[in-house]
Order: structure tokens, then sequence, then C-alpha cells
């Protein structure tokens, strides 16, 4: 590479790491964004102009003509990259935020499909020309290995999970007996077609590669089915986390430095992000890479039956509630996103305030779909960011709340988490929202959250149902709340 791919190579990798860093805080997210946007920018037409430069100059062949293959494949890198970008904006313009899950499992996907297309590419034609059996030609090989095989589990974990959040698959957790042994059968498999594969001349060990990828297919498939659908926030960031890693695989395999490194932030970054979110829910992070995370092996259906009456109170009767209250506590869930009520609630926060009312928001790890869901929903409403808090820092603060109002949210909620052994949530950190005064909790209906387990909290001495659409009984409350008398 000259000297100026180098520094831009340089200038790209410094911007993708401004924008991780603005992205770590809702404040700067958006200056976040903007460095990563104007990062990859510059990193593709860097990589196309090298593409057909040299030591900074136009490539030509001995008569002085322009390297036709060169400008060709140039070309049509450009327009794929136009033609993705249109689409891209397209997607990112019609998704709503209760999509806004489902397409980042498909955006993981397609990096998995790179990484393994990339791989059987590299394979057939390598980067410089086929190499003679020798040390590198060995390290180049175990790369494409390496980097297809995580592209595939990237691939096919990425679209199961996609169909897990879109409804298309069951959310409940696929255990198969022995489901760790066949994991482990099907990676020492993987592991072991790597002797033959590498030692294979020329391109005859295609069909080992293509067994291994088909292997690796199968393999992040079964990881992801095995996943309740309780903990798909945690898996999004893991399959991050893979996405990044196959990233940096296929840069290896193209020799591109840039690509490794980018890949090594997204990998890296992914999996600190799995690590804390597994300590906020007391699990054990091998359990996520190895499936089956947060089920257990306790039998379905041993959970405790959930006895008790359920209360219903009436939009005007809450409204009564919050403006004589002094401190109130919202906590959002996945039902908030779903009727796009956080206008409302924004609203509703802003009425309550001009009444001198303490409104906070408690966020839990894992709410909504994916990792800081509920907390992108409140900055698109205007939510103030310091009355928004994380559970550790929040839980401390509902015994001393006089109403807490719970908007589509269940499983992040549930008692059961933390004195049910038989749940399949048990041992979960959860919001301690029955410790208020009054808990109140809007719900269409009394159907079980996304783990698929009832909830003790609707039957309590102090919790009250407020059935309907959250959007239109938010804006009830707000309407009820600024009829109410000052003081």
């Amino acid at each position: 590479m000259s000297g100026e791919v180098v520094i831009a190579y340089l200038a790209a990798g410094v911007l993708f790491i401004r924008s991780l860093g603005g992205l770590s805080k809702q404040e700067t997210a958006q200056q976040g964004n903007t460095y990563g946007v104007v990062g990859m920018a510059l990193a593709i037409v860097v990589a196309a102009i090298s593409w057909v430069t040299r030591d900074g100059m136009i490539v030509r062949d001995a008569a002085g003509r322009l390297l036709t293959a060169a400008w060709a494949s140039s070309g049509a890198l450009l327009f794929a990259v136009v033609v993705a970008s249109i689409l891209g904006a397209a997607l990112a313009r019609r998704v709503e935020m209760t999509g806004m899950p489902e397409l980042v499992a498909v955006l993981h996907s397609f990096v998995g499909l790179a990484a393994v297309l990339v791989g059987v590419s590299s394979y057939l034609e390598p980067v410089g020309g086929h190499l003679a059996p020798s040390v590198e030609r060995t390290v180049h090989l175990i790369e494409v290995g390496v980097g297809a095989a995580v592209g595939a589990i990237t691939l096919t974990g990425s679209i199961v999970a996609w169909a897990k959040l879109r409804g298309t698959l069951d959310g409940k957790p696929l255990l198969l007996p022995g489901r760790h042994a066949l994991n482990a059968v099907a990676a020492l498999c993987i592991a072991g077609l790597a002797l033959p594969f590498i030692q294979a001349p020329g391109s005859a060990g295609l069909p080992y590669l293509l067994a291994m990828i088909g292997l690796a297919s199968l393999l992040g498939t079964h990881l992801v089915l095995a996943i309740g659908g309780a903990d798909m926030p945690v898996v999004v960031s893991l399959l991050n986390s893979y996405s990044g890693w196959a990233a940096a695989a296929a840069g290896f395999m193209l020799a591109n430095d840039l690509l490794i490194v980018t890949g090594a932030l997204v990998g890296s970054s992914g999996t600190i992000l799995s690590i804390i979110m597994c300590r906020a829910m007391n699990r054990s992070i091998l359990s996520v890479v190895f499936g089956g995370f947060g089920t257990g092996d306790a039998a379905p259906g041993t959970a405790r039956a959930v006895s008790g009456e359920v209360i219903e109170m009436k939009a005007d009767e809450v409204g009564q509630k919050l403006a004589a209250a002094r401190a109130v506590v919202i906590v959002p869930g996945y039902g908030m996103a779903v009727s796009r009520a956080q206008g409302a609630v924004k609203e509703l926060t802003t009425a309550l305030r001009e009444r001198g009312v303490d409104v906070k928001f408690a966020i839990h790890p894992v709410a909504g779909r994916l990792p800081g869901h509920m907390n992108v929903l409140l900055a698109e409403a205007g939510v103030p960011y310091d009355i928004v808090h994380e559970m550790e820092h929040i839980n401390a603060d509902f015994a001393r709340t006089d109403l807490v109002l719970v908007i589509g949210a269940n499983d992040i909620v549930n008692p059961g988490a933390l004195d049910d052994p038989g749940s399949s949530i048990y041992g979960m950190p959860v919001l301690e929202v029955w410790k208020a005064s009054l808990t109140v909790v809007l719900k269409r209906g009394m159907a079980a959250g996304y783990a698929g387990v009832d909830n003790p909290l609707f039957t309590l001495d102090h919790t009250r149902m407020l059935f309907g659409d959250a959007r239109k009984s938010v804006e009830a409350l707000v309407a009820e709340v600024r009829k109410q008398p000052e003081g």
C-alpha cells in the first residue's frame, strides 16, 4: 500500500474508534453515528482507488494501457456500493422501531454471508495468485477455514434470530436431548475437516471447505434455536460480535489492514457488551456462546402456578393517582414500541413534571428486543437523558416511589425471576416494581411475556391493570393529569 492509503486507513480507523466512543452515550450518539458513516465512506473510496493504483500511480500494462480487469472490477464495486446504499437508506427510513431488532439481525447475516463468500473466493483465487505449498499457504488456508466457519455460524444464527424476533419461529428454546454434545461433535468435525482441507493440493480441498461451511451453518442454527426468546437482546449483541470477528477474518484473507482493525473493533465491542449484559442478568457468557442461554435444564412447566385476582383500574383513576403522586417511575417495555407510545409517554412526563412530580425512567438491560432498544425510543421522543436510569441504579428507589407505571413490559418485572427456581427466567435480576406503594401495568391482555411464563406481579395486592392499547391509554392519562387542579 502507498503512504496515502495507509494514512487514509489510519484516519478511517480513528473515525471508527471515535464512533464507538460517541455511541457509548445517548448525548453523543448522533455524532458517533456520523463519525462511523464518514469513516466507512472513506474506507470504501480508498479501497476502490487502491485497487486500480499502485504506489499512487494508475496501473498500466507494458504497452501503457490501463489494466481493464482492475477498472472493470472497480466499476462493479462502485455499482454495488450505490445500489446497496440506496437499498440501505430505503430500509432504514421505512423500518419501524418495532422492526429495528429484525433489521439488525438481518444486517449481521449479510456480514456472515460476505465472510463465507470471501472465504470461498479467496481459496479459489488467493490474493497475489495461487500459493505454493509453504507455511504462508498453510496460514492462508487456516484464515480461510476460520473466516468461512465463523461467517457461516453468523449467517444462520442471525437468520434464526431474525425469524424469532419477527415471530416466524417460536420464541421458546429448542432443547434437544444432548444438545451440548451435538454442538461439541459439530465443532470437532469442523476442526477435523481442516486437516485434509489444508493438505489438499491446489483447489482440491473445496469439498472439505464446503463441508466445514455446512456444518458451521447447522451449528449456528442450533445454537440460536436453543436460546429462549426473552434473552434475544443478548443474542443480538453476541451475533454483532460474531459479525465483527467474521469481518476481521475476511480482512486477513484479503490482506486488508483496515478490515482487520474494523472487524476487531466490532467484535471486541460486541463481546464486551454481551459480557456486561450477562453480568447484569446474572448469566454466564459461556452459556450464551454454547446455546441454551437462560433456559437451564429444568423441565418445561415447572414454574409455580399464578393464583390470585387481577384488579383492573380505569384511566381516569390512574390519572388522578399520577397527579397526586410525588414520585413516579415509568418502566417501558416492548409493548411501548409496538404501540408507538413513546411520544405520548414524553407528553405524560412533561405534564407530571410541570406539576412538580419527580419522574424517572427505569431501564432493564434486556428490555425490548435489542440492546438499548428503550433508550433509543425515549431519545427519539425527546425524553431528557438525566431522568433515564439503569436497573442497578433505580431498584433501590422503588420502595420510596408512590406509583410505578409499567408500559408494555412483562418478563423484566416478573418476581418469579427472584423466588421461583422452576421459572425459565429464574436468576435474572429484574426491576422490583412491586416494592412501590402502587404499581399500574398497561397491557392489552393477560398474555404471557416473550419468555412464555406467567407473571405473579399482576395479582399482587398493590398492583392494578390498565388494559388497552398503550398509546391510547397513555394519551388518556395525559388528558386526565392536565384536568386535575394544581396542588
